[in-house]
């Protein structure tokens, strides 16, 4: 059975950082691109990031960028979300989600196939 498991949301300050854990059973996660998507309360879905299968690209949203980076460690066949100098925009709920067919780079996570449950980060003093 396919499964996409997050873990690590919780509660921190402005400033703080979380990581998010993306871990996968099933099939292995280093074959596809993998993506972030978040959504806060009221508001619509938004892609946060993408890394390549493989690992060696990665996007963000421009919200993010410089905050936030992506890794992969494929013996734990797990993808992290390392997310500094928090917000109190950055609250949500985060989805870890899989792109079976990234096709290219500039297409990976356009398209998802597969999603977690999701995880709550919340960032409030």
């Amino acid at each position: 059975q396919l499964q996409l498991v997050e873990s690590g949301g919780g509660l921190v300050q402005p400033g703080g950082s979380l990581r998010l854990s993306c871990s996968a059973s099933g099939f292995i996660l280093d074959y596809y691109a993998i993506g972030w998507f978040r959504q806060a309360p009221g508001k619509e879905r938004e892609a946060v990031s993408c890394i390549s299968s493989g690992g060696s690209s990665t996007n963000f949203a421009d919200s993010v960028k410089g905050r936030f980076t992506m890794s992969r460690d494929n013996a734990k066949n797990t993808v992290y979300l390392q997310m500094n100098s928090l917000k109190p925009e950055d609250t949500a709920i985060y989805y870890c989600a899989v792109d079976f067919y990234p096709r290219t780079v500039e297409r990976m996570c356009k398209t998802i196939d597969y999603w977690g449950q999701g995880i709550q980060v919340t960032v409030s003093s």
